[in-house]
């Protein structure tokens, strides 16, 4: 496609040059010009999109004033209707999917493909939240007491956090925030200041849908230009749950902070994703799936490839064709059609990549491919392949950036001892022929990590399935199965309809 018009593309998503970074249902956009301003440029260009003023204080009582507020009407709606609120999002969403795509490349520098998909990612979970408000089901038990029935039900939480990362600046929102609306809950989002255009253009969509619905404001916006006012909504008792996804040292402590409190936690952290390559391996099959998962999105998604383990005897094979294949990886303007790889996300992760090629080296890893920074405007490199031991500090460490460390192996079993020895437990994958490897593989003995794959790679879940991980990932799932769940309290009760009071465990309680 050719260059993007930015104010009319701005424009057309109701987003100022100058934005106030904060709305809430009861004063609307922001009017003070106090909050710090943040600069938001495009990482492909260096150019100036626009600029955010970020939420002060009093904007943040606004808005926790009006969604608290907010939800105790919500929580009143019958969830079907909740269910038809979000489905209007969701066609609302699928009238600007190319604009608020194109948005989300030009902020973030994903490639357009992988923009428009995350926008369809937002409307999957839009339809799947639809069929969902329908189906909050609990059980009926069978009580020990006669004339005495049992069951559970599921009522909304009130007030749902969500802090997200730049990465995927609307899906992992949307995730959130369609689930907890159907469950009774009102959204508080606090994006990341590296993406926040989206964000606004997201809030503005909502806005509309709820204004011509005449619903209560269910979904509400603040953007924090460092970490005071996201370290006041974590402790604020207010908030029931908050949804994290970033690292997993900064989870770490969202994590400690809540729990002072007895909150709700749901953590979506890092990842140090491995492929297996045994030896019986469709190639065809396992180089485009290792390259998407390690280059695709710069390397910048949490479930980007780090690490693949091949048995030996496909391990000079494997190299010659992802050498191949790197070299054919198309870098620049993320909005070009053809580009395969996009920019990193700001000079802090230019630099990061820098520290992590350099302590490669230093570990003794052989460079097979990459491993530069490339000149020019923007935060481009190269996609980079080393051969590396599994247990090298570096290789056992996150690097938010396209580099990938191959380990030969000697067997399935050591692979998934490697595999399994990281600090991370996100997603995995295994490419084999051979039936007993795959069932070995997806049991309990083989991959601890939340997400287990055969024959396909780390990186692109489907809505329909929970995600999240183990370990230093955080334990939380989000999207698809019952990760409704999590925006929900369960309550247990019991019904006496008997003219008798019997105690439970057949207890005698006698007073006259």
């Amino acid at each position: 496609m050719s260059a993007p018009d930015i104010p009319a593309l701005l424009a057309r998503l109701e987003v100022n040059r100058v934005h106030p970074g904060a709305w809430s249902g009861s004063q609307g956009w922001s009017s003070t010009a106090e909050g710090p301003e943040i600069a938001v440029k495009s990482p492909a260009s260096g150019e100036l999109i626009a600029t955010v003023r970020a939420a002060t204080a009093t904007d943040y009582e606004e808005v926790m004033s009006s969604a608290t507020a907010a939800a105790a009407h919500w929580r009143a709606v019958p969830a079907p209707k909740r269910g038809e609120a979000v489905r209007l999002l969701g066609e609302a969403l699928r009238a600007v999917k190319t604009d608020l795509g194109t948005l989300v490349s030009l902020e973030n520098g994903k490639i357009l493909a992988e923009g428009l998909g995350e926008v369809q990612e937002m409307i999957d979970i839009a339809d799947f939240a639809v069929g969902q408000s329908r189906m909050l089901y609990g059980l009926t038990m069978h009580s020990e007491r006669a004339e005495h029935r049992m069951y559970e039900q599921w009522h909304p939480l009130g007030v749902v956090g969500i802090i997200s990362a730049f990465n995927f600046p609307v899906a992992v929102w949307a995730w959130n925030a369609c689930l907890a609306a159907i469950g009774g809950n009102v959204s508080v989002w606090k994006p990341s200041p590296k993406t926040p255009l989206t964000a606004i253009a997201v809030q503005q969509i909502c806005n509309r849908v709820m204004k011509e619905a005449r619903l209560p404001a269910v979904f509400q916006l603040f953007i924090d230009a460092g970490t005071e006012l996201a370290t006041r909504f974590v402790d604020d008792r207010r908030v029931a749950l908050v949804s994290f996804t970033g690292s997993t040292a900064v989870g770490r402590q969202v994590g400690e902070r809540l729990a002072a409190r007895l909150a709700k936690s749901l953590l979506e952290l890092g990842g140090n994703n491995a492929v297996i390559v045994d030896e019986t391996a469709n190639l065809d099959l396992a180089v485009p799936a290792i390259v998407f998962g390690a280059a695709g999105t710069a390397g910048q998604r949490c479930t980007s490839t780090r690490r693949v383990l091949v048995h030996t005897s496909r391990a000079a094979e494997l190299e010659k064709r992802l050498v191949h294949a790197y070299g054919q990886i198309r870098i620049g303007d993320p909005l070009e059609p053809g580009t395969l790889m996009g920019p990193l996300i700001d000079a802090r992760a230019l630099e990061q990549y820098r520290s992590a090629v350099s302590a490669a080296r230093a570990a003794g890893a052989e460079l097979l491919y990459g491993g530069k920074v490339l000149a020019g405007p923007g935060n481009f490199v190269e996609p980079t392949l080393f051969r590396a031991r599994n247990d090298w500090p570096i290789v056992q460490t996150e690097t938010f950036a396209p580099i990938l460390y191959v380990i030969p192996v000697q067997s399935l079993d050591e692979a998934i001892a490697l595999q399994n020895a990281s600090a991370h437990g996100l997603s995995s994958a295994l490419f084999t022929d051979r039936l007993q490897h795959a069932e070995r593989y997806l049991s309990a003995a083989g991959s601890d990590c939340g997400i287990a794959n055969i024959n396909l790679g780390t990186s692109g879940a489907e809505i329909g399935g929970a995600f999240g991980g183990e370990k230093d990932t955080g334990g939380g799932r989000e999207s698809g199965s019952d990760a409704w769940k999590a925006y929900m309290r369960r309550q247990t009760n019991t019904i006496n309809w008997s003219r008798e009071l019997p105690l439970a465990q057949g207890i005698e309680f006698k007073v006259s």
